[in-house]
């Protein structure tokens, strides 16, 4: 299996914002913005794994750095930055334009997590990335470090399915009508 230059993953998607976009503060929507970049992670997942199906592991983190507005159109880049054995970590960054001015801002920065799987479902090997750009060596080199990381704060969500309940709390008795019960003695 050869090993990928992050550029031949690389997903550039750009769309206006329209009002059923925005939220209460005129500003998009973080939900929308995060269906933008499973998606664009997703095809960049594709493209690296040339596999039918990716499907999402972890959304790592998103950092909303700037409010992206009605005015501006919104840019999600996409690329694998760094691969284990069967999981590849995608890189996205957001930039909005202003339509008017042509002013470019960093909107956002996301990390996530695709699995290829192969035809029976089962997670199947994905090729090692060849950073070229001093953005893409920055990432990947950086990369063991945030799948260190990834791998922490699973097993701390294993254990954490563990000891937490399933049951609605008014089967275990303790609300009424929405008010805890304690409180009427």
């Amino acid at each position: 299996m050869d090993a990928k230059k992050p550029k031949e993953s690389l997903i550039i998607s750009t769309d206006q914002v329209l009002v059923n976009d925005l939220n209460n503060y005129n500003t998009l929507f973080g939900g929308v913005l995060m269906k933008k970049l499973d998606n664009s992670a997703t095809l960049s997942a594709r493209r690296h794994a040339r596999v039918k199906e990716c499907v999402t592991a972890s959304t790592d983190s998103i950092d909303f750095l700037n409010p992206v507005h009605q005015s501006d159109s919104v840019c999600v880049e996409s690329f694998v930055s760094y691969t284990g054995n069967r999981s590849m970590e995608i890189f996205c960054k957001v930039i909005a334009e202003d339509m008017i001015t042509g002013r470019r801002r960093m909107a956002a920065t996301a990390f996530l997590t695709f699995v290829a799987l192969d035809e029976n479902k089962q997670a199947v090997q994905v090729p090692d990335v060849i950073p070229q750009t001093e953005e893409e060596k920055f990432l990947y080199e950086s990369g063991e470090e945030r799948a260190q990381t990834r791998r922490v704060r699973r097993k701390h969500s294993k254990q954490l399915t563990d000891i937490i309940g399933l049951e609605k709390p008014w089967e275990k008795g303790e609300y009424l009508y929405g008010e805890n019960i304690s409180q009427f003695g």
